[in-house]
């Protein structure tokens, strides 16, 4: 098998109110909430990069679907993490992150590694790391 990601889906507790903070507070283009037409369907999607989305899935609907119990949330499971172009971004994100609601329970600060890095938190939970790290240069968006 190659490894592969296509699709990163995070469950989420009210679909609307992950879509307002994705779309309207990071302000990440998307087409809304589709699939609404079958039950348990209801989903967003959000284009990050070439060949991969992001994509928002009650999170009942996701353990109906995958045949597992609803458990409880935990921020400490999963990291998605952001890496940005300059220093002076992880500050930028991150406050945007604020503004759109993220509560934030790492400011950015120097890091062990040499970077720059703080995280957020989505308005279910979701830890999102923003870094900048010197020894992997990205190209200019």
């Amino acid at each position: 098998m190659k490894p592969r990601i296509s699709v990163i889906t995070l469950g989420v507790d009210t679909l609307e109110r992950a879509l307002a903070f994705y779309r309207d507070g990071l302000g990440w283009p998307t087409k809304g909430i589709v699939g609404r037409e079958f039950e348990h369907g209801a989903v967003v999607f959000f284009d990050l990069q070439p060949g991969l989305k992001l994509a928002l899935f009650a999170r009942a609907s996701l353990a109906h679907d995958a045949g597992v119990a609803v458990g409880p949330a935990s921020a400490s499971e999963c990291v998605l993490s952001h890496n940005v172009v300059a220093r002076g971004d992880v500050d930028l994100v991150i406050a945007r992150a604020r503004a759109a609601g993220a509560r934030i329970p790492q400011p950015a600060r120097d890091t062990f590694w040499g970077g720059y890095a703080g995280y957020f938190q989505d308005p279910d939970g979701h830890l999102w790391e923003v870094a900048w790290n010197p020894k992997w240069p990205l190209p200019e968006d």
